[in-house]
């Protein structure tokens, strides 16, 4: 076997001397999230059982909570019992937790051991069930501190303190416009993670929020694995194809050689070896004995003690012009043996997986205990920062939002997003007539798209509601081959009409990109706005009656329960409709602002429990969708939000 001669070592080591660089450069370039004042722990502690009464929740943070605060208590009725909260003294925490801050250019981590708690006073416990704790705060870097819990409580009824009305309060104005000054929900920010869980910062990735989904940043992050290790691999072939092609033509050897000698008799002649270098394939940067890339580096093959002919590319050498290399030994005035570069590969393949583990840890299922991002199934509210990326059933989350600033939680307002555009085909269509509604969802390079995720049992969900907030349809058109949608809809009554697109396309890699699109639409004739009803807690929806008890909270994720009910004590057996058991859509007045909301997989104390994070301040209409004996009802709402 033989040595690689000087040019062609210095040329594959600069190569791979360049790749190792710039993996190098990767890692130090990944920038952990740095949110401070996360929530380490509470008690009751998130998903808890309490079985005796408790007259406050604590909520312990890595500092203390921003003194305009924001905290609520909700009974399983839906109705509130915090009353107020109060900073509380420092304790030990029960795992410690580590976060990031950037000292100098570079990110250092700091362990935490003290949680600074909130106190929140619990006025009374009027029933059993499931009691949420919701939480809104400014840590002293700037991130927003937002997030929710859930216990279950078992114990005895108390009664409400004399004169006590439950709380209406909504957020310091102060604390939600500066959360929207830092344009962050908090909850997909910093992560703390207790010492030993934590060893490495977290990457770029989980601090820079993606245009899709995280499985975007994750694809990202392996092509360039890949392509590192591809470039890697071809430099060290092709610097060995070099070799060997120079040594066939001049028939000399490079550098010492060693003789291998017959022992069978023969000696040149004989078997030849099929030892290929780059036969038109590369096979990943697997480093091991004797092999780079998909060539095998080594002597040819023995036949019967004989050292065969090697073939290299289209040349055969005949054994007895070439003596063996010895593969381990350096080659006067050689700078890289065969060795060592099975070693700098080796080094960057590492190194490179290194990089991706660590994108990996900054983009992975974060959910520390009782933390402020993504709940596990105990029922903290999760961030949901596009339309589709969570199914029901993955925690509580709304569609699309839960950001920091209105715009990011009511979307549908402008016709194109993230690339893509809604093309209707017809713009109107007369009273009262049933026509086809056909458009298109077309990309920035004017084709349509094709490619769509199938999401709550559907790949497109087209609702349909009146500018004066009436006329409410959730309809599900189906896609010809060329990407033309149509469904029929019937449109009673002249005005105009706001269309929703929700959907996720799947792009060219293969992810979902998340989008609500909304398009104008009209039926002409003369318009009389239907006034806006006044809000109440109760509705009918057909035959049922349907309750709604929650207080809808600007900038905090608040609980909203449903009931339906055959009769004031009666409750109907709901069944799973595209899902999930109920579907709420809320749509704001004026801008005609759409959130699409999903609720808990399964009913918490007999009713559909959905977590909302109103976008602003204003009137808005809800529309709960739900199925009994096979139909589906919509039950709809005002909530005024103040």
């Amino acid at each position: 076997m033989r040595r690689l001669p000087q040019t062609c070592g210095r040329v594959v080591s600069g190569l791979l001397a360049l790749l190792l660089a710039s993996a190098v450069a990767l890692l130090a370039s990944a920038q952990p999230a740095a949110a401070h004042g996360t929530l380490a722990m509470s008690t009751p502690a998130s998903g808890a059982t309490v079985n005796e009464p408790l007259t406050s929740v604590r909520l312990y943070f890595t500092e203390k909570a921003a003194a305009n605060a924001f905290f609520t208590i909700t009974a399983p009725g839906g109705v509130r019992v915090d009353n107020g909260w109060s900073y509380g003294e420092p304790k030990p925490l029960d795992k410690p937790v580590r976060e990031y801050f950037l000292v100098n250019g570079q990110f250092e981590p700091r362990e935490y051991t003290t949680g600074f708690p909130a106190v929140v006073p619990v006025s009374h416990l009027p029933a059993k069930g499931q009691y949420s704790v919701s939480y809104l705060s400014v840590a002293s870097d700037g991130d927003t501190v937002r997030g929710t819990l859930t216990f279950r409580y078992n114990g005895r009824v108390t009664a409400a303190p004399q004169g006590w009305s439950p709380p209406s309060t909504q957020p310091d104005p102060a604390l939600v416009a500066a959360t929207e000054q830092h344009g962050s929900s908090g909850q997909g920010s910093a992560v703390p993670t207790t010492a030993a869980e934590s060893a490495v910062p977290p990457s770029a990735a989980a601090a820079a929020p993606p245009t899709g989904s995280t499985e975007e940043s994750d694809s990202g992050a392996l092509a360039w694995v890949g392509w590192a290790v591809a470039v890697a691999a071809a430099g060290a072939v092709a610097g060995f194809v070099v070799w060997r092609r120079r040594s066939a033509s001049t028939g000399k050897p490079t550098g010492r050689g060693r003789t291998s000698s017959a022992t069978s008799g023969r000696r040149g002649g004989g078997a030849r070896s099929t030892n290929r270098t780059g036969a038109g394939k590369t096979v990943g940067a697997k480093p091991s004995a004797g092999k780079v890339g998909g060539g095998k580096v080594g002597g040819g093959r023995a036949n019967g003690g004989t050292v065969g002919a090697a073939t290299v590319g289209a040349a055969t050498v005949d054994p007895g012009t070439r003596p063996d290399t010895d593969l381990a030994a350096v080659t006067p005035g050689s700078r890289l043996s065969n060795t060592h570069l099975a070693l700098l590969v080796g080094g960057l393949v590492i190194a490179l997986l290194a990089g991706f583990g660590l994108a990996r840890i900054g983009t992975g299922d974060e959910s520390p205990a009782g933390g402020n991002a993504r709940p596990p199934a105990a029922g903290q509210a999760e961030s949901a920062t596009d339309g589709h990326q969570h199914p029901a059933g993955t925690g509580p989350h709304t569609h699309r939002g839960d950001g920091a600033t209105g715009e990011t939680l009511a979307t549908g307002t402008t016709v194109s997003a993230g690339g893509y555009t809604l093309q209707p085909l017809e713009r109107s269509q007369p009273p009262g007539v049933r026509a086809d509604y056909r458009f298109r969802i077309v990309g920035t390079d004017r084709q349509p798209a094709t490619r769509f995720a199938v999401v709550h049992d559907k790949p497109l969900h087209l609702i349909v509601v009146g500018r004066d907030l009436s006329g409410y349809q959730h309809l599900h058109p189906t896609m010809a081959p060329d990407g033309t949608w149509s469904v029929p809809v019937t449109l009673a009554r002249p005005g105009g009409y706001r269309v929703y697109a929700d959907f996720s396309v799947t792009a060219t890699n293969g992810t979902q990109v998340p989008l609500v699109l909304g398009v104008d639409h009209t039926v002409p004739g003369a318009h009389t706005p239907t006034a806006l009803p006044p809000a109440q807690a109760e509705t009918t929806a057909g035959p049922y009656a349907v309750s709604m008890n929650g207080t809808p909270t600007v900038g905090v994720t608040a609980p909203m329960h449903f009931q339906v009910s055959a009769d004031p004590t009666t409750p109907v057996q709901l069944e799973p409709y595209l899902g999930a058991y109920g579907h709420l859509v809320v749509v704001r007045e004026g801008d005609l602002g759409y959130v699409h909301v999903h609720p808990e997989p399964e009913l918490v104390d007999g009713s559909v429990k959905f977590w909302l994070t109103a976008p602003s301040s204003g009137r808005y209409r809800a529309f709960f969708d739900f199925q009994v004996a096979g139909k589906v009802h919509t039950a709809e709402f005002t909530i005024n939000v103040p």
